[in-house]
């Protein structure tokens, strides 16, 4: 689906027209599924507010999706905030235009005051406590600001991608749409996250020689016991446990998510069963060579008892709250890997061997027009539940914001619940007793640089 063919209900043009100047008490930055969420709760309690939306509300997933892609957690878990899945077909999976819909239906049920195609240039605060917002449309002010622009901002390479020659395609996962995009050949995905599993998978159906480098992503089983994993799970409380009952949050935070898929009614992605189908996969990728060789590690082994060894745990977890609980399931025999590498050892791959490399290496984040003092020493933005320490200044759609859900379908809603009474409490204290809040930096926090990109790997 082409951006022009994309299109969702937003507010005229002659309000956009209107933005400098303008003054609300909420502005929401984003117009994802986070950011309406947000929109939804504040309309809900009569809250003056504005979504300013970049592009066109829900892009992500018409527009930086390939054609294939569908859900991984079933429909019935999609719940915004006054609108839970409704369809037929619950314990399925939404594909890319259903979702589309779904985010439309979303936003026709409350029609928020969404003005698309403005993209927001500088956030600062103000004395008196409240905050300024540079757009290419003008200069507005609020007296809170959430910040809903979601994880998934620059895709990310690394270096090396710069050492492949000229006659190899190379695309991020996010410009992925199909085999028939790629030329004729073998074709290279590097990365396990399920971007990267999913896309190796799409291609390997399409008939195509596929590499794959493997990480050291994790997997779940997509059922066990007569019931998908994600339903055992969600009964057992694990999509609603905070983070702050880990004794690390913050290596939770950045952990990378399971690999499995929706696609067909859903099933495992099992990389041994694919080598047994003739796809070749290796270790992770550790450099390319001054003539474009394709180095990899002997790491393929690790990698794929590690994934074995996660599936396997949630399995015996699921077990011991069945036992526990005195639930009558059908009992599910373990099976042993159909495949394994025959040793460990780095592996080289000629440049001419690939025609095209799918890197599937992840985002980074670009909060370079945040002007205020409120991220870590990796430019993540430190908050609890998605309250900054800038009095006034929120973030939503953050993996891990505070549960599993955070940012998804499923747990939005009850990260935007929880904002907007932080909200309504400072709106409150404001009027109680007066207090002005003054908090800010320079404008040159960040250096002027239109060329810069979201860090990247070494390569």
């Amino acid at each position: 689906m082409s951006p022009e063919a994309h299109h969702l209900r937003s507010v005229p043009d002659p309000v956009r027209a209107e933005l400098d100047g303008a003054h609300r008490s909420v502005v929401v930055v984003g117009g994802g599924q986070a950011g309406l969420s947000v929109s939804r709760v504040l309309a809900d309690r009569g809250i003056d507010h504005l979504v300013l939306e970049s592009k066109t509300a829900g892009h992500e997933w018409a527009d930086r999706r390939w054609d294939s892609f569908c859900l991984v957690t079933p429909n019935w878990q999609c719940a915004l905030p006054g609108f839970a899945y409704d369809g037929p077909d619950p314990d399925g999976f939404m594909v890319r235009e259903e979702i589309t819909e779904y985010l439309e239906k979303f936003v026709a049920s409350f029609d928020p005051p969404l003005v698309e195609g403005v993209r927001a240039t500088s956030l600062r605060a103000r004395a008196g406590g409240t905050f300024q917002l540079d757009t290419d449309r003008g200069t507005l002010t609020a007296d809170q600001v959430v910040v809903a622009t979601g994880p998934y901002q620059v895709p990310r390479t690394p270096r090396m991608a710069e050492r492949l020659p000229d006659s190899v395609v190379q695309l991020h996962s996010s410009q992925y749409r199909n085999a028939e995009q790629l030329p004729e050949g073998a074709v290279l995905v590097v990365g396990t996250g399920q971007s990267g599993c999913q896309i190796a998978e799409d291609l390997h159906l399409a008939g195509r020689t596929v590499h794959l480098a493997t990480g050291t992503a994790p997997r779940v089983a997509r059922f066990y016991r007569g019931r998908d994993c994600v339903a055992w799970l969600s009964d057992m409380g694990t999509y609603t446990k905070g983070i702050d009952a880990f004794a690390d949050a913050e290596a939770v935070r950045h952990k990378t998510n399971h690999y499995v898929t929706g696609r067909d009614g859903g099933r495992d992605i099992d990389l041994r069963r694919f080598a047994l189908e003739g796809m070749r996969l290796h270790g992770r990728l550790h450099r390319i060579g001054d003539d474009g060789a394709l180095h990899f590690g002997p790491e393929l082994r690790a990698n794929l008892d590690g994934a074995d060894a996660v599936a396997e745990g949630i399995k015996d977890s699921i077990d011991a709250y069945i036992e526990a609980n005195g639930i009558d399931a059908p009992v599910e025999e373990r099976r042993a890997p159909v495949w394994a590498p025959e040793r460990d050892a780095a592996e080289t791959v000629a440049a001419e061997d690939v025609v095209a490399v799918i890197w599937a290496t992840g985002y980074g984040r670009d909060d370079r027009w945040i002007e205020l003092p409120i991220f870590d020493g990796r430019g993540y933005p430190t908050h609890e539940r998605g309250v900054t320490s800038q009095p006034g200044l929120y973030f939503v759609g953050l993996p891990w914001q505070y549960t599993w859900g955070s940012g998804r379908f499923s747990g939005v809603a009850a990260d935007a619940e929880y904002l907007v009474d932080r909200i309504t409490e400072t709106r409150r204290g404001t009027v109680a007793d007066g207090l002005h809040w003054l908090a800010g930096t320079p404008s040159s926090t960040f250096p002027s640089d239109d060329d810069w990109v979201a860090p990247r790997s070494a390569s």
